[in-house]
C-alpha cells in the first residue's frame, strides 16, 4: 500500500503511559534531512534549504514516536504515513485553528487515542519503496497517467509565506486547509522570531536590517492593537450571562483578529495542509520549480524530496530534461514575454483608473433562457436545438415556472439544483483587501487568477479600528509596508510582496457558472462571515440581479446574506459549537 496509509498497527487504544516514561526534560535529536537515495536531490542542498526555517526539537522518547508517521522531523515540508485516513484529515483540520506544528499537535492531542505497539519498527524518515518496480513499468515507461490519479498522499506545508501559500493553493484538483488568521494570534514567536519569511537573497543584501526592523515593528504594532481592541469589544458587546467565558473568549478573539489582521504583511508564515494524488503533486511541483518568487521554487524542493520517499515513481518526471524541465522553462518563457509586453502596453508611471470592489464585466443576455433549456435537456428525448428553440417561444411565465420547478423547495444552502445552473457564467473584476482575496481564492473550481499583491490600489482599513481610536496607528503601519515594499522593489520585484500588508487591496479575477456562484456567494455572505468578503459576495449577487437582470437566478440564490455586519460574527457560532461538545458529553 502506498505509503504505508492504515497500517494495522494503529488500532484505537490508548499509549500515554509510552510518553510517561519520558522525563520532562531531556536531550533533543535533530534528523538529517535524508532524501531517496535513488534520485539526485542532494543531502547539501536540502539541508542549505532548511536553514531558512526553524527546527522543532522533541525529545527522544517523542522522537521514536514521531518518526513511525512523519517522513521527517526538523522539516517544514514532511508527509504523514502509516495513520489512517480519518486521523490524516483530523489532524488537518484541526491544524487551521492551532499554532502549533502538525507534529506537535499529533503528540499533544491525537497520540493518546493511537496503539502504535505494531509499528515499533517503522522507520517512515528513510523513504518507502513498496510497489515501486511495478509503478515504474505501469507509469514510467507507458506512461499511464490515470495510475498517478490513484495514489494520493498527505503532505503538511509549515513556514509557508502568505505569498508562498496562494502558489501551493493554485491547482483545482487538491484539497487544502491554511492557518486562520481569526483563530490564532500572529504576535506568537516561532524560534524566538516573529512569524515572518526572511528571504536568504533579502537577508544576504543591504537591506536586510530595514527588512527585520520594519516587520518586526508590523507585528509589535499588531500586537498592541489587538490588545486594545479585545478590551474595546468587551466594553461595547458585554458578556452575555448565558454564554459561557469560553465562548464569548472566542468570539471576542476572533473579532479583534479580523479587526487587525490587515496589519500583518504578506511575508506572514502559514501552515498548509495538503492532500492530493501524484498527478496533481506533478503539476504543482513543475509549476512551483519554475515559479519567479525564489521561495517558491526552493520549497519545491523539500516537497519533492518528501514526496518521493512516498511515490517517488509518481514524480520521476518533475525534473527530467525532456519532461518537467521543459514544461517549466516553456511557462517561464511565457511569462516572461507577457511580463516585457504589460510593461510596454501599460507602463508602470501612468496612473491606474478607479474601480469599484466589484465589476461584473461579462454575461450573458440570453442566460435565463439557455438555463430553463438546459434544465429541460436531460428529461426530455429531444435535441439540444430543438429543446432551446421551443424554449425560446415560451412566455415569460412559462419559463418561470420551469425555473422554480428546477430549484425546488431548498431547505437551507446545502440543497443546490443540478448543473443547468452550470451554463450561465459571470466574469467579476474584483478589488478587495488581500485578507478577503485569501477567503475568495479557496474557491478553485471556478477560474480565477490574480495580480501581484503592491500598495498601488491603496487599503482598507476596517471602521472597528477607528472606533477604538487605532486609526493613526493602523496608518502609520501601512506607510511603513508602503516605504519598505518601494525599497524593496527594484533589487528584489518579486520579493517585494513580502512587505505589503494584508489590507492592501489586491485585483483579482473570478469567473464562475452560475452555480458556482450560487456556492460561494451564500456560503461568504454569512452572518459569521469576514465583513470583507461578506461585501464581496453581497456585491456580486447583486450584480447577477441588477447588472446582468438575471433576477430569477438571483431568486434561487435565497440563501445569500444581506443582512448587516453582527456585532460579533462568531458569537451565534460558538455558541452552536459549544451546544454540540455539551451534546456530546465534553466540557
Amino acid at each position: 500500500m502506498l505509503g504505508g496509509s492504515g497500517s494495522a498497527g494503529c488500532r484505537p487504544r490508548g499509549i500515554r503511559q509510552l510518553l510517561a516514561q519520558v522525563p520532562a526534560a531531556g536531550p533533543t535529536r535533530r534528523w538529517p534531512a535524508r532524501v531517496c537515495p535513488r534520485h539526485d536531490i542532494r543531502d547539501d542542498v536540502v539541508s542549505a534549504l532548511v536553514s531558512t526555517y526553524a527546527a522543532e526539537a522533541f525529545t527522544e522518547q517523542e522522537a521514536e514516536v514521531l518518526r513511525r508517521y512523519f517522513t521527517n522531523l526538523d522539516q517544514p515540508v514532511f508527509a504523514l504515513v502509516n495513520l489512517p485516513e480519518v486521523v490524516k484529515g483530523a489532524l488537518f483540520a484541526r491544524y487551521s485553528r492551532s499554532d502549533l506544528s502538525l507534529r506537535r499537535l499529533f503528540l499533544d492531542e491525537f497520540v493518546g487515542e493511537l496503539d502504535v505497539t505494531g509499528d515499533e519498527t517503522i522507520d517512515a524518515t528513510v523513504g518507502l519503496r513498496r510497489a515501486e518496480e511495478l509503478y515504474d513499468k505501469v507509469f514510467f515507461e507507458y506512461g499511464d497517467d490515470s495510475v498517478a490519479q490513484l495514489g494520493g498522499v498527505h503532505l503538511a506545508c509549515e513556514q509557508a509565506s502568505n505569498v508562498l501559500t496562494k502558489v501551493l493553493e493554485w491547482g483545482r484538483l487538491m484539497a487544502y486547509l491554511e492557518q486562520s488568521t481569526r483563530y490564532i494570534a500572529y504576535n506568537s514567536r516561532l524560534g524566538g522570531r516573529y512569524r515572518y519569511y526572511r528571504d536568504p537573497e533579502v537577508m544576504d543584501s543591504a537591506l536586510s536590517a530595514r527588512y527585520v526592523s520594519d516587520l518586526d515593528r508590523l507585528f509589535d504594532a499588531y500586537a498592541e492593537m489587538v490588545g486594545t481592541i479585545k478590551d474595546h469589544f468587551r466594553a461595547r458587546t458585554p458578556k452575555d450571562p448565558a454564554d459561557s467565558d469560553f465562548v464569548y473568549r472566542q468570539a471576542i478573539a476572533a473579532k479583534a483578529f479580523d479587526a487587525v489582521r490587515g496589519v500583518l504583511p504578506a511575508a506572514s508564515l502559514s501552515n498548509v495542509g495538503i492532500y492530493g494524488t501524484g498527478q496533481a503533486y506533478e503539476a504543482l511541483l513543475v509549476r512551483m520549480r519554475a515559479h519567479a518568487l525564489p521561495e517558491a521554487r526552493e520549497y519545491a524542493e523539500l516537497m519533492l524530496a518528501e514526496l518521493r520517499k512516498v511515490v517517488p515513481s509518481f514524480l520521476k518526471r518533475v525534473d527530467l530534461p525532456d519532461r518537467g524541465e521543459e514544461a517549466g522553462a516553456y511557462a517561464a518563457d511565457v511569462r516572461e514575454r507577457l511580463d516585457d509586453l504589460a510593461e510596454e502596453y501599460f507602463p508602470p508611471d501612468q496612473p491606474i483608473g478607479t474601480a469599484p470592489v466589484v465589476d461584473l464585466t461579462d454575461f450573458d443576455p440570453d442566460a435565463e433562457v439557455k438555463l430553463v433549456a438546459a434544465a429541460l435537456y436531460p428529461v426530455t428525448n429531444r435535441s439540444d436545438r430543438e429543446v432551446e428553440s421551443r424554449v425560446r417561444s415560451m412566455s415569460v411565465d412559462e419559463r418561470l415556472v420551469v425555473l422554480r420547478a428546477f430549484v425546488g423547495d431548498r431547505g437551507n444552502r446545502r440543497h443546490r439544483p443540478g448543473r443547468a445552473l452550470e451554463r450561465p457564467t459571470y466574469r467579476f473584476d474584483v478589488l478587495s483587501d488581500y485578507g478577503a482575496f485569501r477567503d475568495m481564492q479557496r474557491h478553485r473550481m471556478m477560474t480565477i487568477d490574480w495580480q501581484r499583491l503592491s500598495p498601488d490600489h491603496g487599503y482598507v482599513r476596517p471602521p472597528e479600528v477607528d472606533d477604538a481610536g487605532l486609526g493613526g496607528r493602523f496608518d502609520a503601519a501601512m506607510e511603513r509596508s508602503r516605504d519598505l515594499h518601494d525599497a524593496l522593489l527594484e533589487p528584489f520585484p518579486e520579493q517585494a510582496s513580502y512587505a505589503v500588508a494584508l489590507a492592501y487591496r489586491v485585483r483579482y479575477l473570478m469567473e464562475m457558472n452560475a452555480r458556482e456562484a450560487m456556492h460561494v456567494l451564500e456560503l461568504r455572505s454569512t452572518p459569521q462571515g469576514h465583513p470583507s468578503y461578506r461585501q464581496v459576495a453581497q456585491q456580486m449577487h447583486l450584480a447577477i440581479r441588477d447588472v446582468a437582470g438575471h433576477r430569477a437566478i438571483a431568486e434561487m440564490m435565497k440563501f445569500v446574506d444581506h443582512s448587516d455586519e453582527a456585532e460579533l460574527e462568531r458569537l451565534e457560532s460558538e455558541r452552536r459549537a459549544e451546544a454540540k461538545r455539551v451534546a456530546r458529553g465534553g466540557s
